[in-house]
């Protein structure tokens, strides 16, 4: 009995001590983890161990401690944060949260765990290395039998990959039904329908865009069958639907849907699993366009039938040559107007058939073409068959790696206009003869009264030296005269030198005063502007610095004289690249200097514009200009490459611009000679003189001779030449001369060869020529031989030799 006893007193100490420790297990609900063991528990309670095994995240909160702390966290919830256990026991979950979890969806949780109810919420978590995750948290309280809360129990998903595919398909989708709804094409989703043999018989309309209707002329047809809805569908497009849901290889065609009454561009490929026969259909009504296509097709060949009709009937020469210089295709108007057959002309070169003189304007208005510029009117002398030639004007357009070109036969037109500058040549001859003739007859007819008066027994000196001034002034009238007649005809000599115009119109300003009046307001504009390198502009041209002036000061006489004395009057210089095309020539491209003179005068009736530069033409009254101011300002500027145009409005004024062209050269220094004196005695100096006159010959011979030169007087360059041979010489090494001066204008070699030859034979011998008009010096210049124009008084010769002989020997003297 005893032993029963305290066995059971042994069992009783044993179920109390049990009894004591589960107790301090639930007070408790953890125990520490066993060796080995990640887990903040490892009760024996079945909620701790279920927790524990699963894979899922989850974690226990105790509410019964103060700030209801973290309890238990599994494994896979740390490895889900990337939190170690010691970091998570003790604290509230709220921890995990960040800026960018919602407020509200934290408040469902705190107001759940206040009510101790269930909740499901999705909040945004964050990693231990700061990175968010969207977490789909699932949290239940946890009641013992009594119905105290003692846990709350949560776990959690990480759906961040879900939702990140979900919003992409999402937007994807509504990419896509946008761009399903705004497309101007058409768009279906069909399902095709087979028989028993494989061919498709139907199709059904699973879905269209809102551009379906438009474009197809279809409504209303998503859930019906194509036969439904078009009976008479031709068998083609069923049997390229079919082809494409089985094959799988899309199709793109454009066909007539006859029984619609239109065109399609279409686009068909398969949609969605092979056994479903989907079929995805992009199309577009391209009626219209097909239509004119035909159109156009049609217009293309009767025009195509026009132009080999125009082709085949035009008189004029066309041609399609390559930018090789080959010919490439010719019409039969070669072979009417030149006699060439098209075999022969096939392959040539363009060149081969011009005027050897018109090689070089066609060469340069090929290389143009190259480039890409249009050709107008280019006149050029075509070879016939027979060997003549026919003047041809040509029209030309670039395309490609060839032109197209049309030839005017003009040479009808160019011998009209022969004649009719002939007769116009002719014209202008008459007037200036006529001019000429009244002029020198009013200088000679002074001349001639005056050495008649002179010739008067017992007139008094005082008489005698009027009368011999009033020839002396005439002589230089006639010398002014044939000067101005010189320019105009661009025949006069001109002393080229680099000079800026700036400069010059500057110089001219401060005596334009004089010549115009006080009544007449002056002004002088000088442009600036900046050169391609960025240096400011210069005006600098190479041209006859005093010949300019004489231009410039005409332009401004002219200008007064058309104002009566009372105006404004501007001079202004500035830069042009182009000069106006102006009577008949083309416009000219170029760098140019513009002097332009401006009135405010009466201005030039239009008829007369194109006569104010002929000689003698004048609009003044009688004894107020000979009508060869305005003469020579045309004729400087051609002779130094430039152009005059006037631009004039009746009762508001004129402008008359003068262009030259500008140079970039600098202004060389010009050495100052010293200016001999007038008819100092020439001291024996040797004077050679080769003149064809005779007349002015033994003038010339005289007077050099009564200044004290030793002269010898030959009539042509070839005489000269043997005279100053040294085997004509008494001794080899003496020189026979101190200087040579010859006329210009003689038979055989002129004076220009002349002072060649004896610069090349006798270096430091000078020469200085005499001329009243050489078109070699018109054309050529001096080649820096002094030059004594005609007519001439014996103080200017007198003074130009002694200038030449006293360089000659500084020369001479120089180391």
């Amino acid at each position: 009995m005893d032993d029963a006893v305290e066995r059971l007193r042994l069992r009783e100490q044993a179920l109390e001590a049990e009894i004591a420790a589960l107790r301090a297990e639930r007070a408790t609900g953890i125990r520490a983890p066993g060796p080995g063991q990640r887990t903040s528990a490892a009760s024996s309670n079945l909620l701790f161990t279920a927790a524990e095994k699963t894979r899922m995240p989850m974690i226990i909160t105790d509410p019964n401690l103060p700030d209801n702390p973290i309890v238990f966290a599994n494994r896979a919830f740390q490895e889900l944060c990337g939190y170690g256990v010691e970091e998570l026991l003790g604290r509230n979950c709220r921890f995990l949260q960040g800026s960018g979890t919602d407020p509200a969806e934290v408040a469902r949780v705190r107001d759940a765990i206040a009510a101790r109810r269930d909740v499901v919420v999705e909040i945004v978590n964050y990693h231990r290395d700061g990175s968010a995750f969207r977490n789909e948290l699932y949290v239940s309280p946890v009641f013992d039998p009594e119905g105290r809360l003692i846990y709350f129990f949560a776990s959690q998903l990480d759906v961040t990959r879900f939702r990140t595919e979900e919003g992409k398909l999402a937007e994807s989708e509504a990419r896509y039904r946008t761009l399903f709804d705004a497309i101007d094409a058409g768009f279906c989703i069909v399902e095709m329908r087979f028989d028993s043999s494989g061919r498709p018989v139907d199709y059904r309309f699973l879905e269209v865009n809102p551009a379906f209707e438009r474009q197809a002329g279809l409504g209303d047809v998503v859930g019906r069958w194509v036969s439904e809805v078009i009976p008479d569908l031709e068998p083609r497009w069923l049997e390229t639907y079919g082809e494409v849901a089985l094959t799988g290889r899309p199709a793109r065609f454009e066909s007539v849907a006859v029984a619609l009454g239109r065109w399609f561009d279409v686009h068909a490929l398969r949609v969605g699993e092979p056994v479903q026969h989907r079929v995805a259909i992009l199309f577009n009504d391209i009626t219209d366009r097909r239509e004119a296509e035909t159109l156009l097709r049609t217009t293309a060949r009767d025009r195509t039938a026009e132009r080999d009709l125009v082709w085949r009937a035009s008189r004029d020469l066309l041609v399609i040559c390559g930018f090789d210089g080959l010919y490439r295709a010719v019409n039969p108007a070669w072979s009417e107007m030149l006699g060439w057959p098209a075999d022969a002309l096939l392959g040539a070169r363009f060149d081969n058939y011009l005027h050897p003189d018109d090689v070089p304007p066609a060469t340069t208005a090929f290389t143009r073409l190259t480039e890409g510029s249009v050709l107008d009117n280019l006149d050029v002398r075509m070879k016939t068959a027979d060997g003549d030639f026919r003047w041809v004007s040509w029209n030309a357009i670039p395309q490609g790696d060839h032109f197209y070109a049309a030839g005017r036969d003009v040479t009808e037109r160019k011998a009209l206009e022969e004649q009719l500058r002939q007769s116009q040549k002719l014209e202008a001859v008459g007037q200036l003869t006529g001019g000429v003739a009244h002029d020198f007859n009013n200088l000679l007819t002074v001349i001639k009264s005056s050495t008649d008066l002179l010739k008067r027994p017992d007139l008094p000196e005082e008489r005698r030296q009027r009368y011999i001034g009033a020839i002396s002034d005439t002589v230089s009238r006639a010398a002014k005269l044939t000067g101005q007649l010189l320019a105009f005809a661009r025949r006069q000599a001109l002393s080229p030198e680099v000079f800026d115009v700036a400069r010059s119109v500057a110089s001219v300003g401060d005596m334009v005063g004089t010549l115009t009046g006080a009544r007449i307001q002056v002004e002088t504009d000088v442009v600036p502007g900046l050169s391609s390198d960025g240096t400011p502009l210069t005006y600098l041209v190479d041209a006859d610095p005093s010949q300019f002036d004489t231009a410039l000061v005409n332009m401004v006489v002219n200008a007064r004289d058309a104002m009566e004395g009372e105006g404004r009057l501007r001079i202004r210089v500035t830069r042009a690249l182009t000069i106006p095309a102006v009577r008949a020539h083309p416009r000219v491209r170029g760098d140019f200097v513009a002097v332009s003179v401006s009135d405010t005068g009466s201005g030039i009736p239009p008829e007369m514009l194109d006569r104010i530069f002929e000689p003698f033409f004048t609009t003044k009254g009688v004894g107020q200009g000979t009508g060869l101011g305005l003469s020579q300002v045309f004729g400087f500027a051609k002779q130094s490459g430039g152009e005059v145009l006037v631009d004039s409005t009746l009762g508001s004024g004129t402008t008359f611009t003068l262009f030259l062209p500008r140079v970039r050269a600098q202004i060389a220094p010009q050495a100052v000679l010293p200016e001999p004196a007038s008819l100092a005695d020439g001291h024996g100096t040797r004077v050679l003189v080769v003149e064809d006159n005779l007349e002015v010959g033994a003038f010339a011979t005289q007077a050099l001779q009564e200044l004290g030169y030793d002269t010898r007087w030959v009539t042509d360059a070839e005489q000269a030449l043997q005279v100053l041979a040294p085997s004509s010489l008494a001794k080899p090494s003496e020189r026979s001369f101190d200087i040579v001066f010859s006329d210009v204008v003689m038979p055989g070699m002129n004076g220009i060869d002349l002072g060649q030859a004896i610069r090349a034979r006798y270096p430091g011998l000078p020469v200085v020529l005499a001329s009243g008009y050489s078109h070699v010096i018109a054309e050529q210049g001096t080649h820096g031989f002094e030059l004594l124009r005609k007519p001439y008084s014996v103080e200017d010769l007198s003074r130009i030799l002694r200038r030449a002989v006293a360089h000659s020997l500084d020369h001479r003297r120089e180391p």
